[in-house]
């Protein structure tokens, strides 16, 4: 009998699993969604929990003081007001790291400057030889339960001197309704991809030629910038700024005045389970310069108004479904900038030279991951500089009738979330008559506190 009840119950099993086991394609997507329904929810309930502890631990730390006041008409002392004040996580506040960013460069032309275009310091090609580069050592913490801070000191080497530099020294809000968020402090601005960045977290050992002729590698000055992710179906952030105008392509800033203006815009989504994207536009706008610029011996200053426009487009691709595993980055940027005003040559000394003018440029690039420690990748950058203002021949803005381009191909070697060995070459056309075939070694080491990369 038993062997009977036996025969049967794996009859019945096999037949409850057989209809699964051929489970049309529709039946799949629907438990998916099911799973993600559950998510969300779950999500959501997490959050109302959370939300209900803040409120019982306010309410608690009310009683727990009533219940230690004072009788009246008893003579003792208040505890000062911060006495009351709870801080969260204090072991851990803030959380400081350190990244160690050491490169050996070697070059074939002994000048990089770039023809048609008057850098700043920042834009420059590097130093020759071993160097640290840039060390920076961060920190960063949630003041409250309504504001988180966060601070960047940079120290790198600047012909032969070790400089330490405020990056980034801001506050910021968490808990403002509709997605809306303010900074304030000094930042690097949202313009465009890269200039949010801190180049350590870039794909490559440098910037773009776009980036280091317009934007100094990072424009990062003192402001407010207020932005909010919007409840549309796919992402959309939107967001403006206003600065004291210090910092390069502005300059000059002096008194109450706000030197320059920012606005961007912002869209993104998933196609797939394997496909991200996003795009983006973005402008900086900067009224009143006073800037100097340009290297040794070809100086100039420009007085006047800039406006930069930028595109921007990224989009991620993972063949197996797991960017930890594989996947391909293609990104992009385009610049444009029209500048009213006058330049100046301060070596010469040949007095202002009136200029209202564009020029512009851009960069691609493609990099893959094809081994989940492994990843390869390549750059294109070109600049367009505008005509030789009259007077200004044989300055930083004479571009003797070339456009500066640079081709890039890099391999690096990431062993964990903390570690990245890189080595890259690029070939540099960046004037007449003058190819610089460039090498670098870099790693970067992270220690500490290390917080994750935005997309």
């Amino acid at each position: 009998m038993s062997k009977k009840l036996l025969l049967a119950a794996s009859a019945a099993v096999i037949l409850n699993v057989s209809p699964a086991l051929a489970a049309s394609d529709a039946d799949l997507e629907a438990v998916k969604a099911e799973i993600q329904s559950m998510r969300v929810a779950y999500e959501s309930k997490i959050e109302q929990l959370e939300g209900k502890v803040q409120t019982l631990e306010s309410q608690q730390t009310a009683t727990s003081v009533a219940a230690t006041a004072p009788a009246a008409g008893t003579n003792t002392v208040s505890a000062p007001a911060t006495a009351q004040r709870r801080i969260r996580d204090s072991g851990f506040n803030p959380a400081v790291g350190v990244v160690l960013n050491g490169k050996y460069n070697n070059f074939s032309a002994d000048e990089g400057d770039i023809a048609g275009f008057a850098i700043g310091e920042e834009g420059e090609r590097g130093t020759e030889g071993l160097g640290l580069d840039e060390t920076e050592i961060n920190f960063s913490a949630s003041v409250d339960d309504k504001f988180r801070g966060s601070a960047t000191i940079a120290l790198h080497e600047h012909e032969g001197d070790t400089e330490v530099e405020v990056e980034e020294a801001y506050v910021a809000t968490t808990a403002l309704p509709g997605g809306v968020e303010v900074k304030a402090g000094r930042f690097f601005s949202e313009l465009g991809y890269l200039n949010s960045h801190h180049g350590h977290a870039d794909d490559f050992a440098d910037r773009p030629l776009s980036n280091r002729a317009f934007l100094d590698n990072n424009y990062g000055d003192d402001g407010v910038q207020v932005s909010a992710v919007l409840p549309t179906p796919i992402y959309t952030e939107i967001g403006t700024g206003a600065f004291r105008g210090a910092d390069n392509p502005a300059g000059g800033a002096e008194g109450g005045d706000i030197g320059a203006w920012t606005a961007y815009g912002r869209v993104g989504g998933d196609v797939g389970d394997k496909t991200s994207w996003r795009l983006g536009l973005s402008t900086l706008q900067a009224d009143g310069i006073s800037r100097d610029t340009g290297h040794e011996g070809e100086e100039v200053n420009f007085s006047g108004d800039s406006s930069l426009y930028i595109a921007d487009a990224r989009a991620v691709y993972a063949p197996t479904g797991n960017n930890a595993e594989q996947e391909v980055i293609f990104q992009g940027e385009y610049f444009y900038r029209d500048e009213d005003g006058t330049y100046e040559d301060i070596d010469a000394a040949t007095g202002a030279v009136a200029y209202d003018d564009s020029q512009s440029g851009w960069y691609a690039q493609s990099v893959y991951k094809f081994h989940p420690q492994w990843r390869v990748g390549a750059r294109y950058s070109q600049l367009y500089a505008g005509d030789v203002p009259t007077g200004l021949t044989g300055s930083a803005l004479d571009d003797e009738g070339h456009d500066p381009w640079a081709a890039t191909a890099m391999v690096d070697w990431t062993n964990s979330e903390f570690s990245r060995v890189r080595a890259q070459y690029s070939r540099e056309e960046v004037a007449n008559d003058q190819d610089d075939n460039q090498f670098t070694l870099q790693y970067i080491m992270s220690l500490g506190a290390h917080g994750a990369h935005n997309y």
